[in-house]
């Protein structure tokens, strides 16, 4: 019942393809229903100041001065941008072991950086395996935020340990559980 375009795929939406000028988009409904406004009060859908993120799997195929960069440095989320991954535009992160390994898994928000030296954060649609080295991996209770943002976004990272990752992903749920109760 999805209404939704897979521009990748083809499929949905106005013959699968991305909406153009002039384009116009039928409406589920002809009109929506009369109720009372329901709002979920106090919740932040905006991106966080940072984003943080789990150094590696392979984050020793960078040099320390790379790691550095990617820590310090704000990134531009570029048009090249889709639900396979977050394109970045900053500083180049330079590779101190070639940008080509053996491919291996690729989890939600894994951040590969190929032969360019610009980041990718790899969203829902990213592919199941690559050969890129992977600088980090962006914590789960972060990762529905960068979902959202859109080309010309600015984005900063900030190292955490996997237990941190881990205690802030509790956090989430906890607060996603209690949504029913506060609207």
């Amino acid at each position: 019942g999805s209404r939704a375009t897979y521009v990748r795929a083809g499929i949905g939406g106005l013959d699968g393809r991305a909406l153009r000028a002039g384009d116009s988009v039928p409406l589920a409904q002809d009109a929506a229903p009369d109720r009372d406004e329901v709002r979920l009060r106090g919740v932040e859908f905006g991106l966080p100041d940072c984003v943080h993120v789990v150094l590696g799997p392979q984050d020793d195929h960078f040099t320390e001065a790379a790691i550095r960069e990617f820590l310090q440095a704000a990134y531009t989320v570029t048009p090249a941008s889709d639900r396979m991954g977050l394109r970045l535009s900053g500083p180049r992160l330079e590779h101190a072991k070639g940008y080509n390994i053996v491919s291996d898994g690729i989890p939600p928000g894994a951040i590969q950086v190929p032969g360019d030296g610009q980041p990718i954060v790899l969203l829902a649609d990213r592919q199941t395996t690559g050969g890129y080295p992977k600088i980090a991996t962006v914590m789960s209770a972060d990762l529905p935020a960068l979902g959202r943002v859109g080309p010309g976004a600015r984005v900063k990272f900030a190292a955490v340990t996997v237990a941190e990752a881990e205690t802030a992903r509790r956090a989430l749920d906890a607060e996603i559980a209690a949504w029913p109760n506060r609207l």
